[in-house]
């Protein structure tokens, strides 16, 4: 326990200390401001424009802004259908793959576009290394911009002072990729390279066991997509099992940098946004909410992992290693826990575990965490206007307490904003509830269910809770390549990307174009304890509200059996 608690406190420090300054760093880019990469990327970048247009650069309203970005996506996944129906065309296929089907493509390419990376196949058994390349990295890289953008341009909204303009999409887009994306992803790269992790062309390896058996070891061009896949909070694993395949994460290094690169963005995107409304109060106030919320969530995951099943070992807490069902040994329940938290808490699919073999209580909160929206850090950019739209709901109750209009940053929220808001979180229980009923009662869909009772019920909650919060990570023992699932999996992610962006950019859209009114003594702070504490209240609350009749008989449910001595 000592040794998990101090990796624990490492990470964290690691974090915090190359958070804060990439913030400030992204704060500049977005502004326009110059960077100690401008000497280099300048040039690039105003190569770009120059030969999209002279229009490429303008400002755009917010709903010009929302149709670019649409419209940039949707082409976006053609492209990415297309490449996954004909890799058997196409070059870099070594194994000679067959294409994808047709709802398993479907599938596939909303995932890697909205940023969800849900893989219902094994990606060394399915892929040729183009589709892993030019298909899937590509997104990898394009759909965290996306988030990227989305997020910059909703702060600018709160910052500005009567403007029409949140930015211009290609711009934001454009700057996300070359000043913040490629950069860290190439020294990521290198550094997974360094580590052991494969990139190369090669067909694969055969091999020869102890045994004397013949063995096809899986490589290919892993490292580069990798970087991107965690840096990006995509997550979508390069081989079959992901993250706990010795040669995508093969040290604890590897891991260390891994599970770093899945929440830098992510937190720090509270300091940007600091620099952005020229207050960092209120970034440093948003970061602690998240923080505080991430540990509550990681203590009830490592407590409950470090104990295990009882009914199993009998044996007192500090002589076991707790749960390792479904766990690497090198990891242990310490490194597992803390992976789990953070791929769930951002919206981040891979895994170095497996979430079915974890204890109920730990269910529940892996859940949670992506039922509230994943805004406990959350995706790229995707996880901080989440939150945002957690912070015009807490300002509106806030004032309704004192009896005052709610107002954020000088702004008034008013009942447009308000009902955009809750309009944004609706599309939460509508994929999770609604297309997870649909999923518990459709024969060929109750197929894929591969235990009973509660347990079952939970795997259902977490394909659909995964999908529709855009996180990709499986529970596993979940059959979700069946067309039932491909299909409504995947208009279950593009709800919960794209009805959620749209009203927070017309939330930008509508504060943006408001004058800012100077404090009074009456003005509620949004940057002190009282207001940390009252956002993560509706965070949980809207949550437990929400989903609590669900959970009560999925994990809740396993766990009060557990007690009594039933396991499914």
């Amino acid at each position: 326990m000592a040794s998990d608690s101090l990796q624990f406190l490492l990470y964290a420090i690691i974090l915090v200390a190359l958070a804060w300054p990439l913030g400030g760093y992204m704060a500049r880019v977005f502004q326009g401001e110059r960077t100690l990469l401008s000497p280099v990327l300048a040039p690039v970048e105003r190569g770009i424009y120059a030969a999209a247009g002279k229009g490429a650069t303008q400002g755009q309203h917010w709903t010009r802004y929302a149709l670019s970005m649409l419209v940039f996506n949707l082409a976006g996944w053609l492209l990415l259908y297309a490449i996954l129906r004909l890799q058997h065309l196409l070059p870099w296929n070594p194994e000679g793959l067959a294409p994808m089907s047709p709802d398993l493509a479907f599938n596939t390419a909303v995932s890697f576009v909205t940023n969800t990376n849900w893989q219902a196949y094994g990606g060394e058994t399915t892929l040729s290394y183009f589709s892993q390349m030019v298909g899937l990295t590509m997104q990898n890289f394009v759909s965290a911009a996306t988030g990227i953008a989305v997020a910059v341009a909703v702060i600018r909204g709160f910052a500005a002072r009567n403007a029409k303009s949140i930015g211009n999409f290609w711009v934001d887009m454009t700057r996300s990729v070359l000043y913040v994306l490629l950069p860290l992803s190439i020294v990521g790269a290198i550094v997974l390279i360094w580590q052991g992790v494969p990139q190369t062309l090669g067909a694969y390896v055969p091999a020869t066991t102890l045994e004397g058996a013949n063995q096809l070891i899986a490589q290919g061009p892993a490292a580069s997509q990798i970087a991107i896949k965690q840096l990006g909070t995509n997550g979508g694993g390069f081989f079959n099992v992901n993250s706990s395949h010795p040669l995508e994460n093969p040290t604890q290094l590897s891991n260390l940098l891994q599970l770093v690169y899945i929440l830098l963005i992510p937190a720090a995107f509270c300091f940007l946004f600091g620099h952005m409304v020229k207050d960092r109060r209120q970034g440093v106030a948003i970061f602690a909410a998240m923080g505080i919320l991430f540990v509550i969530g990681l203590a009830i995951i490592y407590g409950s992992e470090l104990r295990g099943n009882m009914l199993y070992d009998a044996l007192p807490i500090d002589q076991v290693a707790g749960n390792m069902e479904g766990k690497e040994v090198r990891f242990g329940a310490g490194l597992s826990a803390l992976w789990a938290e953070a791929t769930t808490a951002a919206s981040n699919g891979s895994v170095n575990s497996m979430h079915d073999s974890y204890m109920p209580l730990s269910g529940l909160v892996l859940l949670l965490n992506m039922q509230v929206g994943e805004v406990i850090f959350g995706g790229v950019g995707a996880g901080f206007y989440g939150m945002l739209l957690f912070v015009v709901l807490t300002v509106f109750l806030a004032g309704l307490m004192v009896g005052r209009t709610p107002e954020y940053l000088g702004k008034k929220i008013e009942a447009k904003e308000v009902k955009l808001a809750v309009l944004a979180f609706l599309s939460m229980p509508i994929g999770i509830l609604v297309f997870g009923a649909l999923a518990a009662v459709a024969p060929s869909a109750v197929a894929a269910v591969q235990d009973p009772g509660p347990h079952g019920l939970s795997e259902i909650l977490y394909a659909y809770s995964s999908a529709t919060g855009n996180n990709g990570s499986a529970f596993a023992g979940f059959g979700a390549g069946a067309p039932f699932h491909t299909t409504l999996q995947g208009v279950a992610m593009m709800l919960g990307r794209y009805a959620f962006i749209v009203p927070m950019l017309a939330i930008a859209g509508t504060l943006a174009a408001k004058t800012p009114a100077p404090a009074s003594a009456g003005t509620f702070p949004t940057h002190g304890p009282l207001f940390v504490v009252l956002l993560m209240i509706v965070v949980l609350i809207l949550g437990g509200l929400t989903f609590f009749p669900a959970l009560a008989l999925g994990p809740i449910a396993e766990h009060v059996a557990m007690l009594a001595g039933q396991t499914f």
